[in-house]
């Protein structure tokens, strides 16, 4: 039996029909993506923990069982150790950078920017008045044009 066999049986006898469901059904996020480089750093530094953590347990139990193995897994995990904290560091650093760079606003740069703002609209006064004193000036020059009246 196919599908429209199984819906004209169900309409026939008399079967409420059950309304279809999406399969997936979108949530907001709670928390925004990470930027593909801070996502990058952060996968490479748990893949980097995740074997160095492995490595740790096959020397305690090359350890344990006397292995031959032991002193140079011992050897290897400390030099893994190192690399998984610049790992991590690696995320850190490259969260600050991205926060850095793409307009994270904290209250120091968002007042110097109020200010700067300030500085921009003067400077733009001071420029739309010089213009209009020359152009008053060159009307006023000769040219039998009239300068226009402030009031």
């Amino acid at each position: 039996m196919d599908t429209e066999e199984r819906r004209s049986a169900a309409s026939a006898a008399g079967g409420t029909r059950i309304p279809r469901q999406p399969l997936w059904v979108e949530e907001p996020a709670v928390r925004r993506r990470m930027p593909d480089p801070v996502r990058t750093a952060a996968v490479r530094a748990v893949l980097v923990l995740s074997l160095t953590i492995i490595q740790a347990m096959v020397a305690l139990l090359s350890t344990i069982t006397g292995s031959w193995l032991a002193f140079p897994m011992m050897l290897s995990t400390v030099g893994s150790t190192v690399v998984a904290t610049w790992a991590v560091l690696d995320v850190w650093v490259t969260r600050q950078v991205w926060n850095q760079r793409h307009g994270v606003v904290s209250v120091p740069s968002s007042s110097a920017r109020q200010l700067r703002r300030e500085r921009r609209a003067a400077r733009r006064a001071e420029r739309e008045a010089a213009r209009i004193r020359r152009r008053g000036a060159s009307s006023l020059s000769g040219t039998g044009a009239r300068a226009p009246v402030r009031s």
